[in-house]
């Protein structure tokens, strides 16, 4: 291939976006296939709802994933990145729901069947749009192999699992207290709730004994659950209330007796020191109930209204009730007080309405046997978290774990596989639908209304993916996968039960290592959502810098257990960097013929044996970094590489030679350095900036056709240099560049002279001349280290000796004395006043920590700057 020595002045990262993109996917670059001949690496990627939107958490999840894949497929792996979306029960529904409403129609009227067949189509409308934003930002998936929860063989998969868990007698249907949504009309898990502090209220209530000669105080924050009690309850080594237990008490607003019982689960110290019971609505007394083999009284239904058993207050809201009752407690003198409290509420965290707990038949997973298999697995080091701060809380979860709420009283979902037997009442639960009672054959049987909780079919997500119940080649070579992306936030919802699950079905872990990435927050520190106003759009930021700068972004400001704070300046800042690569590629593509003359040692000068050997350290250290998952150093290191070591350091010392001015010789010799560097570097950034270096890697017209192809690149021994004495150039050039600053010489400007009195120069004088040009100043002297200083100089330590820069030719020195003079005046005088503040001990034991703070750095400061103007005296000759 020929080199494209026009490069276009600017980036324009939308046309070159989507023209490589189409390229990678019509000539099969993603494409995962099982080949024996090669190592595999495979990730499931978390299957995003069907109904979402890409935000800003999916983008870095998803560059973090890519960057591996990208980066493996070049180091010689096969790599599956296998792609797909959930069907997400709750959240689905309620969205077709709503648009159904919208046009006065509810899913009653339609019917279950018609229902489904709704979101069905809206499905086809409107679920390829996440996977659509997912190609945008350049994710290298094998989307042949793109995978829907909802699945003909997925849901298979479900069903089999199912059916075999109950065979074994770990998914049961029992009557439980459960999250319910009356919104939404389901239970819900655990881990679906979210609590918030609400502002409530204690009621204290009399409850009279039944002989009339006392009373109860019980606290609640639910008076109009007093209707379902069935017993008040003490603590048993309560000396207060020993001596009641066994006694009876009338509940208030009704006629019913109960007893006074003892349990463990009262605490003495909380609220009145002693609780009503109500099985029917709270779980704590659910299983006090089922302790003392209590009734169960339900006063509120599935919609959040009082029922027949709560009744002159059926009809009423949970709201209004209890109004209602602290009303009607208040006028029959058994409302002792009340008190304002905050408490924790739960609430649904698809609606935000707030959860009741309720009583009602669920079906249910037996975890404890499968969790503790899971503990054994990461105990055993078969599962590898990172950070590793993570496996104690997966340990902690995991050995407290309570039995998992499947059921949801949805439509949108997969249907419980389970046939009720209205003849027998037997249960039968097939992977296949059934025509008849398993146990007394009648024909007279109908399937359960529920769906499964939409996290059961995501636990079988790695293995079912592949094919599973079969055994397919993809199962066989890319399982267990070998690394799973997710935040904290999934950890219980997800991560844990894909391991159960994968221990319980594959007999083998679901995946080797689980990275825990960070979240992203805004400039400030605060989660992005719409009620803040805060929320940063990847789309938009596509839209407005590119993906490439976006990718790089997101990866160069990870940090391992760290948050991420992001803003669009901080993007932009990518998009300079991105530029900055584009420029010195054009750069280099001008001063490169089309054939090109191998590196020969014996002419390569400081400079080029110095970017080689960062070369191949950053090679290195990128192969170890992106080894241990830690992607944000690896961009962090590549971004100095570029911008610091290649284009400020090497491309401006290369000049020279690539003018002719060093001779026909040096210039092919950096000819074939600068060449060597592209060919070595784009590889490097590929996993990060996909689309600029594959335009990159066909303008140089390097071998390989596609950069994936190209192979990573490897350190050469040949290349490697001891470098320090470049590092003292280094340091002579900022010294020198700084003391242009103070010198207040504007940048293009050439000064005369430069003296530098060292005794460690002799390796790096053939690179003065570059040193002038870098620092514009014609001539530099090297005198050894014990020379006097100079006159009419300013003046700067380094190493055992000083650079000094001759001022005399472009400043007026006295000037400049006087003006220097004046600052130390000014800087002395706020030092001494944030010093006599931060003397007296009142100032520094009541004001505000942050203005103490304020004043220390301000004399820190200030210290610092009167050291250095007493330099430039003395270096003026003027102490």
């Amino acid at each position: 291939m020929q080199r494209n020595k026009e490069l276009p002045k600017g980036y324009t990262p939308e046309a070159i976006e989507a023209k490589w993109y189409d390229v990678w996917i019509e000539k099969g670059l993603f494409n995962a296939e099982p080949d024996a001949s090669r190592p595999p690496f495979s990730i499931v990627i978390p299957p995003p709802n069907v109904t979402g939107s890409l935000h800003m958490g999916h983008a870095f999840n998803h560059t973090f994933q890519d960057i591996m894949c990208r980066a493996r497929r070049m180091q010689g792996y096969s790599v599956l990145w296998l792609p797909g979306t959930d069907h997400a029960g709750i959240a689905t529904q309620n969205v077709v729901e709503k648009n159904l409403a919208a046009k006065g129609v509810t899913r009653h009227e339609l019917g279950r069947e018609a229902f489904v067949e709704k979101i069905w189509e809206w499905k086809k409308i409107y679920g390829d749009r996440i996977i659509t934003q997912m190609k945008k930002l350049g994710n290298s998936c094998d989307w042949r192999r793109e995978r829907f929860t909802f699945d003909e063989e997925l849901s298979r998969a479900v069903r089999i699992v199912f059916a075999r868990l109950y065979k074994k007698d770990l998914i049961y249907k029992g009557k439980y207290i459960v999250n319910w949504c009356s919104r939404c009309h389901t239970a819900l898990s655990d881990l679906e709730v979210e609590y918030e502090d609400t502002p409530g209220m204690f009621y204290y209530v009399r409850y009279p004994f039944e002989d009339g000669t006392g009373e109860l105080t019980v606290a609640t924050t639910r008076p109009e659950t007093i209707l379902g009690d069935v017993a008040v309850a003490v603590h048993p080594r309560s000396e207060k209330y020993k001596p009641l237990i066994g006694r009876e008490v009338r509940v208030p607003l009704t006629d019913r007796i109960v007893p006074v019982i003892e349990d463990n689960m009262v605490d003495p110290e909380f609220g009145a020191g002693c609780v009503k019971i109500t099985p029917a609505h709270d779980p704590n007394d659910f299983l006090v109930g089922q302790r003392h083999n209590l009734p169960q009284i339900q006063v509120i239904d599935g919609e959040g209204f009082m029922n027949e058993a709560a009744g002159s207050y059926k009809g009423l809201s949970i709201k209004d009730a209890r109004a209602r009752a602290a009303e009607d407690l208040g006028k029959q003198g058994l409302l002792v007080r009340t008190e304002d409290i905050v408490h924790s509420v739960g609430h649904c965290h698809r609606c935000g309405t707030a959860v009741e707990p309720y009583l009602s038949e669920q079906w249910f997973v037996r975890v404890k046997p499968l969790a503790e298999r899971g503990v054994k697995a990461v105990k055993d080091g078969l599962i590898r978290w990172i950070p590793d701060q993570w496996e104690k809380t997966y340990f902690q979860w995991m050995e407290n774990i309570r039995d998992w709420c499947i059921s949801r009283q949805l439509w949108w979902g997969h249907r419980i596989p389970a046939w009720l037997c209205a003849d027998c009442g037997y249960l039968t639960v097939s992977e296949v639908d059934p025509t008849e009672c398993e146990r007394c054959k009648s024909k007279n049987i109908a399937q359960d209304e529920d769906v499964l909780d939409t996290w059961f079919s995501s636990a079988l997500w790695p293995f079912s993916t592949m094919g599973w119940p079969n055994k397919t080649p993809e199962l066989e070579y890319f399982y267990p996968t070998s690394l799973m992306v997710t935040g904290f936030d999934i950890i219980f919802f997800w991560v844990a039960r894909m391991i159960m699950m994968g221990l319980e079905f594959m007999d083998a872990e679901p995946f080797k290592d689980v990275y825990i990435h960070s979240l992203i927050r805004d400039a400030h520190g605060r989660k992005m959502t719409k009620s803040k106003g805060n929320v940063i759009d990847p789309l938009d930021m596509i839209d407005k810098y590119g993906a490439d700068a976006l990718r790089m972004t997101l990866a160069a400001l990870s940090t391992q257990g760290r948050d991420i704070l992001l803003s669009p300046g901080k993007i932009e800042t990518y998009r300079f960097f991105i530029n900055k690569l584009w420029n010195a590629a054009r750069f280099a593509l001008m001063n490169l013929d089309q054939e090109l003359e191998t590196i020969d040692p014996a002419r390569l000068r400081l400079h080029d044996r110095w970017i080689l050997a960062r070369l191949q350290e950053t090679v290195e250290r990128e192969t170890r970094m992106l080894d241990e998952y830690d992607v944000g150093a690896a961009a962090r290191m590549l971004y100095d590489f570029v911008w610091g070591d290649l284009c400020d350091w090497y491309l401006e010392m290369a000049k020279p030679a690539l003018k002719g001015d060093e001779g026909d010789g040096r210039k092919k010799t950096t000819q074939a350095v600068l060449d060597e560097v592209f060919k070595t570097l784009l590889p490097l950034l590929h996993p990060f900036i996909p689309f600029v270096t594959e335009e990159l890697w066909e303008a140089f017209g390097y071998a390989g056709e596609y950069i994936v192809r190209a192979g990573w690149p490897k350190p050469k021994e040949e290349h490697r240099f001891e470098y320090s004495v470049m590092r003292d150039f280094q340091e002579a050039v900022r010294v020198l560049r700084n003391l242009r600053v103070e010198a207040r010489v504007a940048p293009q400007q050439w000064m005369g002279k430069a003296t530098i009195r060292a005794n460690r120069l002799a390796a790096f004088e053939e690179s003065l001349p570059l040193a002038s040009l870098l620092c514009r100043v014609r001539e530099i002297e090297v005198l050894p280290a014990s020379t006097p200083r100079p006159a009419a100089c300013l003046s700067s330590v380094y190493g055992e000796g000083a650079i000094d820069l001759h001022v005399g030719d472009v400043l007026n020195v006295e000037a400049e004395v006087a003006r220097l003079k004046q600052e130390l005046t000014s800087v002395e005088k706020t030092v001494t006043a944030s010093q006599a503040r931060l003397d007296k001990p009142d100032f520094v034991a009541r004001a505000p920590q942050e203005v103490v703070e304020k004043e220390r750095a301000r004399v820190a400061e200030g210290q610092t700057q009167m050291t250095r103007l007493r330099e430039n005296l003395e270096s003026l000759g003027c102490i």
